[in-house]
């Protein structure tokens, strides 16, 4: 909410809030979870202010409700964001997604020679936390990549 109490992007009735999500980052989790294949509305908060993070990007999808798998897929990308279950204007539920072990179908391997950019299969990777980083392991090349080369790559 703004200082005089009004909400910069209006309230769902019912469906899901992603909150929190670094700003700059919410277009790309629109793409890559292909958010958009609906013909629900989608509202698209970008650049608004935060307390936690001074910029943050926020999407709500009326009448559409993420897998817990989806979820947590979403802490590879927005480690601090928050999902909210929406249901009669109220909060129903408020998740923190959980890093998975694994991130299928979202992201594109960066090792060019890899099966997976050629051949009809889907993306794989195992995700590893090494330290304060975090590195995914091809499924198919099982090369292992730094986060940011994965993401940069998309």
């Amino acid at each position: 909410m703004t200082q005089d109490n009004k909400l910069q992007v209006e309230a769902i009735k019912r469906g899901t809030v992603i909150d929190h999500i670094p700003a700059q980052v919410g277009f790309k989790l629109l793409s890559l979870f292909r958010l958009t294949e609906t013909d629900q509305r989608i509202t698209i908060g970008l650049n608004l202010p935060s307390g936690e993070l001074g910029r943050k990007d926020l999407i709500k999808i009326e009448n559409t409700f993420l897998t817990d798998d989806q979820i947590n897929q979403l802490a590879v990308y927005a480690p601090h964001a928050t999902v909210n279950r929406i249901d009669d204007y109220n909060v129903v539920a408020k998740i923190a997604p959980t890093l998975p072990d694994r991130i299928d179908r979202v992201l594109t391997c960066p090792n060019s020679n890899c099966i997976s950019r050629t051949e009809p299969v889907f993306s794989s990777f195992a995700v590893k936390q090494r330290q304060d980083e975090l590195h995914l392991k091809c499924k198919y090349c099982e090369k292992e990549f730094a986060h940011s080369v994965v993401m940069a790559n998309d």
